[in-house]
């Protein structure tokens, strides 16, 4: 484990433990194509973990009246699909966004279907549920369409839950303190 981690570290390629922020991670498009988190520094993000057939599905919905209420204020929500949770997210990548624009006529920034727990966990998602990269909100995912806000400057300042509505007081409260 040791060797693959210095071998990463060698090729360029960041880890959970090498990361200063979400900034340092490289994440694929849903369409495929590769993007730097970096090309969103100075925005407010909310970072989600999502699944189509999930009793949180409906979430989607109030994800995009979010997006829609707040993109031009220097916001983006981005949704990470995960099958982590009960075989909730079984479609390929073309499944998942087709069935996201159809039915919540999301256009907010989709990604590869990832893992957010586990072995396979994603790097990005490592470094956001770690205590020692985030002692303050760290700690595993629960279920799908866990939130985590993340400040202008890359750091996470608030987690919510999967409970916890997009369009909730506490979420509209957080993401305009954020972009203030």
């Amino acid at each position: 484990m040791k060797y693959i981690i210095a071998i990463i570290i060698l090729l360029g390629g960041i880890t959970m433990s090498t990361a200063q922020s979400i900034y340092d991670f490289n994440v694929r498009r849903i369409d495929g194509n590769e993007q730097k988190l970096d090309e969103y520094r100075g925005k407010v993000i909310l970072i989600v973990n999502t699944a189509s057939k999930c009793g949180f599905t409906k979430q989607f919905e109030d994800l995009q009246n979010l997006w829609q209420q707040h993109k031009e204020d220097d916001f983006v929500i981005l949704g990470f699909p995960a099958n982590n949770f009960m075989n909730q997210e079984p479609g390929s990548n073309e499944e998942i966004i087709e069935f996201c624009q159809i039915n919540y006529g999301v256009d907010f920034p989709m990604f590869e279907k990832i893992s957010v727990k586990g072995k396979d966990i994603h790097p990005l998602y490592e470094y956001l549920t770690s205590k020692e990269s985030n002692p303050e909100f760290g700690g595993k995912i629960s279920w799908n369409f866990n939130k985590f806000l993340i400040s202008k400057e890359g750091k996470i300042i608030a987690r919510f839950s999967s409970k916890t509505n997009p369009i909730s007081k506490d979420i509209q409260d957080a993401v305009e303190n954020a972009l203030k």
